[in-house]
């Protein structure tokens, strides 16, 4: 499967696309894409995980067992958990990142969604979300698949990707374009 961008043609999109295809053929997209966001949230969160994916000294088999480990500790499906011990034994867990965020484009692709990154100073609540996703979605025509973070540092307003298009409304943004247009 060929996904706009050429996600595919990177090793990170072959392993993606790999794993999406056995994940289709079982009926398991939505779980894979569960443990991956699973996955990708202790990597946020684990300074020690994101070490050990990154650890070049580390052995397959020591890589292996220790990422073994942590899929059960998140209750990882048994495909999830094949898969990423084939990374570990391949010495590809470095990639994992990139594989979780092709694998999520391609399943988004493949349901006819487009995934959505809002960055706000703040939490937003449901209404705010709701109504978001929903400008959006009148924005692209499609249906749209929001994933929010919060980053302090942009003071107010939003910043939202929407695949390689970036909509920056960020305070931070706003008063750094005005200390650009005063010095000239």
């Amino acid at each position: 499967m060929e996904i706009s961008g050429g996600i595919t043609a990177s090793l990170s999109g072959r392993y993606a696309s790999a794993l999406f295809d056995l994940a289709n053929e079982q009926g398991f997209v939505a779980a894979v894409e569960g443990d991956l966001e699973k996955l990708d949230a202790a990597l946020r969160e684990s300074a020690d995980l994101t070490s050990l994916i990154h650890n070049p000294k580390l052995g397959r088999d020591e890589a292996g067992r220790a990422i073994d480990a942590v899929a059960s500790l998140l209750g990882l499906s048994s495909l999830t958990k094949n898969f990423i011990g084939v990374l570990a034994a391949n010495r590809r867990l470095s990639a994992l990142p990139d594989v979780i965020r092709a694998f999520a484009q391609i399943a988004a692709a493949h349901r006819g969604e487009v995934s959505a990154e809002v960055t706000s100073a703040h939490p937003l609540d449901d209404a705010q979300i709701a109504a978001l996703t929903e400008k959006l979605q009148g924005r692209t025509g499609k249906s749209i698949k929001l994933k929010t973070s919060v980053d302090p540092e942009i003071l107010g307003g939003l910043v939202v990707k929407i695949g390689s298009q970036m909509i920056d409304s960020s305070i931070r943004t706003r008063l750094n374009s005005l200390a650009q247009a005063m010095k000239a």
